[in-house]
């Protein structure tokens, strides 16, 4: 065997194993996933997108007849301008919700105060 003969062949062999080693990087990954993990990274989604106004926790300070809510209300309001105060209809009773908080760790610490 001369050398032109065996520089041909180390070049085919050469050829024939990058060609190999570079097929072998192509593959396909496929993810067993629970559809319901979709559903539920969605609703987080909605959670933590929502507006200032449409915070989760509220302090109730009255729940009874609306005469007694809306006095309720008014003696709040005035003593507390800090926080906006929400009369709501929960048959049979009208409560008065306070504030706007994100967590409800922010809640416990306006209702000490």
């Amino acid at each position: 065997m001369n050398i032109k003969s065996l520089k041909i062949l180390c070049l085919s062999l050469g050829l024939t194993f990058t060609s190999s080693y570079l097929s072998a990087q192509e593959g396909t990954v496929v993810v067993n996933q629970d559809p319901e993990i979709s559903v539920l990274l969605e609703f987080k989604k909605q959670i933590n997108n929502e507006d200032e106004d449409s915070n989760r926790y509220k302090i109730q300070i009255y729940s009874g007849s609306r005469t007694k809510a809306e006095n309720a209300e008014n003696s709040f309001d005035s003593a507390f301008n800090s926080w906006s105060s929400q009369l709501v209809h929960e048959t049979p009773n009208y409560k008065i919700w306070v504030g706007s908080f994100r967590t409800r760790l922010e809640a416990d610490k306006a209702l000490k105060k």
